[in-house]
């Protein structure tokens, strides 16, 4: 239904409908339930924090560079590639370009719609046209230009509450971005420090093929000797070709660690190279700080509280389908049967608010709110195990950090111990008081343990990397408002 009166500038009702009209401008009404942040339960503190040391807040992380605190320039130079090279974090940045210039679109409709037309055209009409004049022509030109404006009055915040949604979910898609980026830095820092674990094995095991070849090489010249078995020889050099085996696979593991990271910064994984150094990294000390800061560093609850938020307003988008949409309407033109349309008499226009109200939809509006508020109930569920997970990933890293030091302890112990063993077994060989198998178990123990307590190393390390990226990796909530 298309409820519409013309109306010239002049007339007794033209102060009546410009002061009606100016009464709908400024009493707009608002149909979106007014909002709150789901309810969440957030504990006092971490039940694992009490077993991890505390050092520097995490507060104090630095903002963006995070990496830095492990003090790596061949890391800082690699992260340093992530943002501008890496394909995936190119498109969610054009998602959230994409996410503004919808923002900019819901903007446009709070705006009057000014356009100009007009037309140049030759017709002829039926000589039996129904009410034809006889004085008419038969052809005749029809000229004219115009210039046309509407403006939607927004009285039931449709249009305010469609920008209010894109401007939160806009606000989600920038979070989500973030997300990736902190997810991105992160799984190259990890894959980093993996690289680094692997080159410590590697360091290990050259040494360790270098002593079983002086144990090859002793037990060969005691078989010549006849003072050992054919079987010691063999056994040595079963422990030489095993740990040889062993370089090829950290070779292996090594190489695809590269690639990972090429992918990462974006470049084709022959044209990097990473030389080898068995890297020291210190474990860092942080502290977890209050849970409920958490849902201030974490983005991803921050693109879930925003995706509620929108899920809210679009509620009232929904309810504002059951009342009448108001415009105002104008024209203003010039008309002519020929090219001299630049006079008054030429001059047409029309001027008057326009109104349509939905009757009868088959209950369309209705379903369209139902599933609005359904909407924002998955948007709240989703929100409240986004915090959930938040609390678990802390929870878990700060665990895996207490427990692995205690483990890390305990496998140095072993690293000692097998170390002694091996010393004694083989001074004990070389006089000829045991036979080479015991020299072959205390070598399999000592390598075995040494390799343990370098594993545990850089999962300690990783595990600073994993507690950090739970943490937020330094970001703040408050910087959405920036953008």
């Amino acid at each position: 239904m298309n409820l519409r009166k013309d109306r010239g500038f002049g007339g007794a009702g033209a102060p009546r409908t410009t002061l009606f009209l100016l009464c709908l401008l400024v009493s707009g009404c608002d149909l979106a339930p007014k909002y709150h942040a789901p309810v969440t339960a957030i504990p006092v503190s971490y039940t694992e924090a009490a077993q991890w040391q505390r050092a520097a807040p995490a507060d104090d992380l630095p903002r963006g560079d995070w990496w830095s605190i492990y003090n790596d320039t061949v890391l800082d130079g690699l992260e340093a590639r992530v943002e501008s090279g890496n394909p995936g974090f190119a498109a969610e940045a054009a998602v959230l370009d994409q996410s503004r210039a919808l923002v900019a679109q819901a903007q446009a409709g709070l705006l009057p719609n000014i356009g100009i037309g007009g037309h140049i055209t030759t017709n002829r009409q039926s000589a039996r046209r129904p009410l034809r004049s006889a004085n008419q022509p038969n052809q005749f030109m029809d000229n004219a230009i115009d210039t046309q404006a509407t403006y939607e009055i927004d009285f039931w915040d449709k249009i305010a509450n469609a920008v209010k949604a894109g401007k939160a979910s806009a606000s989600a898609t920038a979070a989500d971005l973030e997300t990736l980026r902190l997810s991105l830095h992160a799984e190259l820092a990890t894959d980093y420090f993996t690289l680094r674990g692997l080159d410590a094995q590697a360091a290990l095991l050259a040494r360790t093929v270098d002593a079983y070849q002086q144990a090859l090489t002793l037990t060969q010249n005691r078989f010549a000797g006849k003072i050992a078995s054919g079987l010691d020889v063999a056994r040595a050099a079963t422990q030489l070709d095993d740990a040889r085996a062993q370089q090829s696979d950290i070779t292996a593991r090594r190489a695809l660690s590269v690639h990972a990271i090429a992918l990462l910064v974006g470049v084709p994984p022959a044209s990097l190279a990473i030389a080898p150094a068995p890297v020291q990294v210190k474990v860092p000390q942080l502290d977890a700080g209050a849970p409920a800061s958490l849902l201030q560093r974490r983005p991803d609850v921050a693109s879930a509280e925003r995706l509620v938020a929108a899920a809210n307003v679009e509620i009232g988008v929904t309810r504002a389908a059951f009342y009448p949409n108001i415009s105002l309407n104008a024209v203003l033109g010039l008309q002519d049967t020929g090219f001299n349309m630049f006079n008054l008499p030429d001059s047409f226009w029309t001027v008057g608010p326009g109104l349509t109200l939905p009757l009868f939809e088959g209950g369309l509006r209705t379903a369209e709110v139902e599933a609005a508020k359904a909407a924002y109930r998955q948007a709240a569920a989703a929100y409240k195990e986004t915090v959930l997970g938040a609390f678990g990933d802390v929870e878990d890293q700060l665990a895996l950090l207490h427990w692995l030091g205690e483990e890390q302890a305990q496998e140095n112990a072993a690293v000692a111990d097998a170390s002694k063993t091996l010393t004694m077994a083989m001074a004990l060989y070389k006089d000829g008081a045991t036979n080479f198998l015991d020299v072959v178990t205390a070598q399999t123990a000592e390598l075995q343990a040494e390799r343990n307590a370098l594993d545990i190393k850089t999962r300690r390390v990783v595990a600073t990397v994993a507690l950090i990226r739970a943490l937020g990796g330094g970001w703040q909530r408050t910087e959405l408002a920036a953008r």
